[in-house]
């Protein structure tokens, strides 16, 4: 039989184990069954009770350290263990377990480290352990730089898997300011066991020495920026400053300066290659560039790769070129009732030359207007001025405009100054000093009148007239269509003519043949002097015949022209160049007629009826005009 068990480390005496074995005698049968324990392997370490079979620790102190592996060989005996009973063994494995009561150890107390100068931040130059013979986490190691020389240039830390110490560095060494640094490191458990703080402090402490390596390093300006000034009259050439590095090394080298050749702006400037000095190398402009920014870089003579650079910034001063300004505006307005000491504008200065601190602009009324002025400056010496009313009230009728020249200076070196004409228009404003209106069409309005019922009153005269014009423009149309001449109206042509005709027997003074021409017909036209009840079509007549009768033609469309509700009745008249039987009129030919036209007497034409009305007032009046009646 075979047990395993893991025990602490204790002190004399300690339980550990308690075994216990079987025997199957009667046990009420003398001493048969009566067992009795023994250790037969594990002395002197462990004991065991012979009647209760509970292992003990039987030496002080055990330390796993020592030894961690036990091996205890158990007898058990019966007939209570006399000579003649019977005996069984087993084996129990005992493992003593750790616990934290060693404190690390430095294995020497210098450790020495050697580190290049040009080493970067964060990087780790060395590692330093202590020795712990504990097991697990009572091992676990701390460590920390005791505050003292170095202490602000390095760090450790702990390795979590091999419990080292890394020493870091936190800021950049330099060969040429220190060679050696010296501080101590101490090493502590980072879990204490309580029950072992009486054997000591759990922690140790080493030294560590650190020597820095000489690294060939490139030049070292004195100035991480420099900064300078020039004026922008300067003349080319001219030196307006200088940088200056140096090699730190143990075996200084010379050190050669150019220009960082990156814009077009870098060639304003030169530097010397040996001495470091900067000059200018055009004209330059404060107004164009008020400021140049490029870098300078320095080369070791004794090996050029090594390199430095820093920045230049050169700010370009001004020089009084330019005179001040009025900012805005340059027009104003003053209300015609102003009064005298008022402020009616405040006008400020610009200047394009760069203005130093403290700078002040003046203003004053130029001499010739100084005069009996209508307006004067009253300057406020605070880079501002007020334009002020020297009389009371002001009339657009007499004047509308006012100039008014004012002089700016500045306080530079040398002194500039500039007139600038202000344009003060009068205007018309309420008693509260609001403008109302500013316009010259403005002064002829008449009091209280606004501009818009000025426009409502224009444009109701114009609308009046375009009525007047188009009432005027029907008029004459519908004069025109009254007073239709006869040529406009097919129906009543008469045919002239001026030669005396031979009779009914002449047939040649008179081309009859045009009467039987169908093609000289015209379409039926709507009357137009008066609106007829209903527009209706014209009929479309059935074309007529070459050889038809000229009686049936006429008869034909005078029936036409009685049904036809568009022929004109009453005041019209149709005329015929036929002579019709049965008239009551009779023949209205000249043949027949009387001999001369006094001896006519037109009076029975108003017996026809109303078709000849028109042509017996015709004839009324030319008897009533007749010459020879006239007394």
């Amino acid at each position: 039989m075979c047990e395993n068990t893991e025990w602490k480390e204790a002190s004399f005496g300690a339980y550990v184990l308690q075994v216990k074995a079987t025997d199957a005698d009667d046990p009420t049968y003398g001493n048969s069954a009566r067992v009795v324990y023994s250790i037969l392997q594990g002395q002197p370490y462990f004991s065991i009770d012979p009647k209760t079979g509970v292992i003990r620790t039987a030496l002080p102190n055990m330390d796993r350290e020592v030894k961690e592996q036990y091996q205890v060989l158990i007898q058990a005996k019966d007939m209570g263990g006399q000579l003649g009973g019977l005996a069984g063994t087993t084996i129990v494995n005992i493992t003593l377990t750790d616990v934290n009561d060693n404190p690390p150890r430095f294995p020497k107390s210098i450790f020495h480290l050697k580190v290049p100068e040009s080493s970067p931040i964060g990087s780790a130059i060395g590692r330093i352990r202590a020795v712990d013979p504990d097991f697990g986490q009572n091992a676990e190691i701390e460590y920390n730089i005791v505050p003292g020389d170095g202490g602000n240039l390095f760090d450790i830390v702990t390795d979590e898997d091999t419990q080292e110490g890394v020493i870091k560095l936190k800021k950049p060494l330099d060969f040429e300011t220190k060679k050696a640094y010296t501080f101590k490191v101490e090493a502590s458990n980072l879990h204490l066991d309580h029950r072992f703080h009486s054997a000591g402090p759990f922690k140790d402490t080493a030294t560590v020495k650190i020597s820095v390596l000489d690294v060939d390093e490139p030049p070292v300006f004195s100035k991480p920026l420099y900064t300078m000034e020039v004026y922008e009259d300067t003349p080319v050439g001219t030196i307006i400053g200088a940088v200056t590095a140096q090699d730190l090394d143990v075996g200084s080298s010379a050190v050669r300066y150019f220009i960082d050749w990156k814009s077009d702006g870098d060639s304003y400037f030169t530097i010397d290659g040996t001495e470091g000095t900067i000059a200018t190398n055009e004209l330059l402009d404060r107004e164009s560039t008020a400021q140049y920014n490029f870098s300078i870089i320095a080369s070791k003579v004794s090996n050029p790769l090594l390199t430095s650079k820093v920045n230049i910034l050169i700010n370009v001063l001004d020089v009084n070129e330019f005179p001040p300004e009025i900012s805005v505006p340059y027009e104003t307005a003053v209300c015609e009732n102003a009064k005298l000491g008022q402020i009616i504008q405040i006008v400020s200065a610009a200047d394009r030359d760069l203005s130093p601190a403290g700078q002040q602009f003046s203003f004053r009324l130029s001499p010739e207007a100084a005069i009996k002025p209508n307006f004067t400056v009253r300057d406020f010496r605070n880079n501002t001025a007020g334009i002020e009313t020297r009389r009371n009230g002001y009339s657009r009728r007499q004047q509308e405009l006012y100039f008014l020249p004012v002089v700016i200076e500045d306080s530079s070196y040398p002194v500039q100054s500039s007139t600038n004409t202000m344009t003060i228009r009068v205007c018309r404003c309420d008693s509260d000093g609001t403008i109302l209106s500013c316009n010259v069409e403005a002064i002829f309005l008449p009091v209280g009148l606004s501009t818009g019922a000025l426009i409502a009153i224009l444009l109701c005269i114009v609308i009046l007239l375009a009525i007047v014009v188009l009432y005027i423009a029907l008029r004459r149309q519908k004069k025109k269509d009254t007073l239709m001449t006869s040529k406009e109206d097919i129906r009543d042509n008469v045919i002239h003519y001026d030669d005396e005709g031979g009779g009914e027997e002449d047939t040649q003074a008179f081309d009859i043949g045009a009467l039987r021409n169908p093609k000289v017909i015209e379409e039926n036209k709507i009357r137009r002097d008066i609106k007829p009840d209903s527009l209706c079509l014209p009929r479309q007549r059935p074309p007529v015949e070459d050889n038809t009768d000229i009686r049936d033609f006429i008869h034909q469309r005078l029936q036409e022209n009685d049904v036809d509700p568009t022929a004109p009745p009453y005041d019209s008249l149709a005329t015929y160049a036929y002579e019709g039987n049965g008239s009551v009129a009779e023949s209205l030919s000249s043949i027949d007629s009387v001999t001369t036209e006094a001896d006519q007497d037109y009076d029975y034409l108003t017996d026809w009826g109303p078709r000849f009305k028109v042509l017996a007032d015709m004839f009324g009046e030319e008897e009533s005009y007749n010459p020879d009646k006239v007394t």
